[in-house]
């Protein structure tokens, strides 16, 4: 390569480019902050606090990621709702919906009276703010993407939408970084109100990402095409995109059961064979910090190559890995821990860093959010929502790592096969801003 992927985005893009890039993140950020903040301390506290089992902590967890499932179940319901909105009054509307849902329930989680207190109260308002969470982050994802890709030229459309991911990716750093300073600061009160803080902070979260998106402009594509939207967006893409749905949902199989193996599953894995919560959540933190970089990288990668080789490439990666990850972890050496992290990393940030641009020119503008938002929130309730109860379980039962490697290996092949076999082509109508020479973003 002659060109270095890092090379242009502080000089060469248009101030509104850079602006709209910017405030794509750290709204992408601040909002995946408060989604990630459930599932990792479901992992490491809520189990014990919400739902208290007798003698097996493995169950307490079981039924805490339970809640975690319950979340991502509500995802697609919220894809459905926020791509509604987006699709007919603009991407703007709907993203400031989706936070101010998701930080008032994030900010009430930290309210709640533990199981000890309010009894079986506690748990089941627990599972009801969660739901308000996952209909919030299933409205978040379309939204934040479209901000950058229906703003920028087309020809550097996988490198610019990647920013969208890496806000994820810092959402989860943060949330992670949130627990374990809450977590060293109140020490053996941890378990009793320590865990709270997180919580109660996404109280200013929720003002600065509210502050941020109400002064972004409309996306140059909705606005072009706002005379002729669809009055109902989801009949239509479900007419005129029903194979681009199904090759989305099968596209994130990989990524999304891989994603919350590795960030949530891990840190219950980890606590099983006995390595300290502090050495996992460091782990987790270097690997996304990684993932974060990376997935700009292969953003612009797949402006050169392509989506789907880019995309091919994690998802072979993660049947590969998926077994030496927890051998890794097993020597409980911390250098081994985190390089069981940073790898699986790498392999899921070639598909996240893809995935805004490639998902967005699957669609027409016109029903580009709802398609987004269905294929997008269907499989991750599925792949994203399960796999951590299920590997959990099969843990519990087994008491060995492997099946949970089988069905890790076997998420990433689903996608594998749907990449190599399934010949889904562009929207007709792909490019609503500028129409740049896109030759080497060829879709499957």
């Amino acid at each position: 390569m002659t060109e270095q992927p890092t090379e242009q985005f502080t000089s060469d893009e248009p101030p509104s480019v850079r602006r709209v890039v910017l405030a794509s993140v750290a709204g992408n950020m601040l909002e995946w902050y408060d989604f990630f903040l459930y599932t990792t301390a479901a992992a490491m506290v809520l189990g014990s606090v919400f739902f208290p089992s007798d003698g097996n902590p493995l169950l307490g967890t079981i039924a805490a990621l339970a809640g975690h499932a319950v979340g991502f179940a509500a995802r697609p319901i919220g894809g459905l709702v926020f791509g509604h909105i987006g699709d007919r009054r603009g991407r703007k509307a709907a993203l400031l919906s989706t936070i101010s849902l998701m930080g008032g329930a994030t900010f009430c989680m930290g309210l709640l009276p533990s199981y000890a207190t309010a009894g079986i109260l506690s748990p089941l308002l627990l599972v009801l703010l969660r739901i308000l969470q996952g209909a919030a982050a299933g409205g978040e994802w379309g939204g934040g993407v479209l901000i950058i890709t229906e703003n920028v030229p087309a020809d550097r459309r996988g490198f610019l939408a990647s920013f969208s991911s890496c806000g994820m990716g810092l959402g989860f750093v943060l949330s992670s970084l949130a627990l374990w300073l809450a977590e060293r600061a109140t020490g053996e009160a941890f378990t009793a109100w320590g865990w709270r803080l997180p919580f109660l902070a996404s109280g200013v979260i929720f003002v600065v990402g509210l502050y941020i998106r109400r002064n972004l402009g409309e996306t140059a594509g909705f606005g072009e095409k706002k005379t002729h939207e669809a009055r109902s967006p989801l009949r239509e893409v479900l007419r005129r995109h029903p194979r681009q749905i199904l090759f989305a949902m099968a596209l994130r199989f990989a990524d999304s059961g891989a994603s919350y193996i590795f960030m949530s599953f891990s840190l219950v894995y980890g606590a099983y064979i006995g390595i300290s919560s502090t050495v996992l959540l460091w782990a987790g933190i270097t690997g996304m910090l990684v993932d974060s970089v990376m997935m700009v990288v292969f953003g612009r990668l797949s402006d050169r190559v392509g989506r789907r080789p880019v995309y091919l490439g994690g998802a072979i990666g993660i049947m590969v890995w998926a077994a030496p990850f927890f051998l890794l972890m097993d020597t409980g050496e911390t250098a081994a821990v985190c390089l069981a992290f940073i790898v699986g990393h790498i392999a899921i940030a070639a598909m996240i860093g893809v995935q805004p641009s490639y998902f967005s020119e699957l669609f027409s503008t016109r029903t580009r959010y709802s398609g987004m938002a269905i294929g997008h929130e269907l499989s991750s309730a599925v792949a994203g929502g399960l796999s951590p109860v299920a590997a959990t379980a099969l843990l519990a039962a087994t008491g060995h790592f492997l099946p949970v490697a089988l069905l890790t290996a076997g998420m990433a092949l689903v996608t594998t096969l749907a990449l190599v076999f399934a010949g889904v082509g562009r929207a007709q109508e792909t490019e609503p801003v500028a129409p740049a020479h896109d030759v080497a973003t060829p879709v499957a």
